[in-house]
């Protein structure tokens, strides 16, 4: 007879082995230690998900497909672009403050395992190159209009992207320089936040035109 999955005990799992590639990243993390923090046997993880590599997959597609996400939807409600871009890039912060050491493992394993990057790429499927295509043409009719200064989405997307993660890859760093407790980083990531919109922002004011 075919066991019935228990959603309780599928997130569980989840969760837990969220927790551990967080802490040790994949090739560390084995599923007897993923099944004795969600407090289940090993055999109910395999069951779930069947292998470690697929539970990982699973994880890591759903951060990337966040990222995607919020260059995707967060701010379409608005009709101004500078409003528009100012809700992503702070929704892109937020989840980067949800999952802070988010940062370190996307770029360990992507540097480290370019199958899994393609495997994700397959997955993913036209939503990356679609996004690029229609934010490309609406920064390009921005510029022509005189709105804004002339970029690419991808360049847009990479400032924000490296703005809002270095914050977080120097925390460590951060505190032992400042000797700042969890409260007055907080702080410290708020105002941060708030900074790197202003900086975006202030990138793509169109140039001023040559005096004379």
């Amino acid at each position: 007879m075919k066991l019935a999955k228990d959603s309780t005990t599928e997130e569980k799992i989840l969760i837990s082995a969220e927790k551990l590639f967080y802490e040790r990243g994949y090739a560390m993390t084995h599923t007897t230690d993923i099944a004795r923090l969600a407090g289940c046997n090993q055999a109910l993880v395999h069951y779930y998900f069947r292998s470690k590599e697929r539970l990982f997959d699973l994880f890591f597609e759903n951060k990337v497909r966040l990222f995607i996400n919020v260059f995707l939807t967060e701010g379409n409600d608005e009709s101004n672009f500078q409003a528009k871009i100012a809700k992503k890039i702070k929704a892109h912060f937020d989840i980067l403050k949800a999952n802070p050491r988010l940062p370190f493992l996307l770029f360990n394993e992507i540097s480290t395992n370019q199958k899994k990057l393609e495997k994700i790429r397959e997955n993913l499927g036209v939503i990356p190159s679609l996004l690029i295509q229609n934010l490309d043409k609406e920064l390009d009719d921005l510029y022509k209009k005189g709105e804004i200064r002339q970029i690419s989405a991808v360049d847009l997307m990479l400032s924000i992207i490296s703005l809002n993660a270095v914050m977080f890859i120097a925390d460590p760093i951060v505190r032992i320089m400042t000797n700042c407790n969890d409260e007055e980083f907080s702080s410290m990531l708020e105002k941060r936040r708030e900074d790197n919109v202003k900086t975006i922002l202030a990138r793509l004011q169109p140039c001023p035109l040559p005096q004379g």
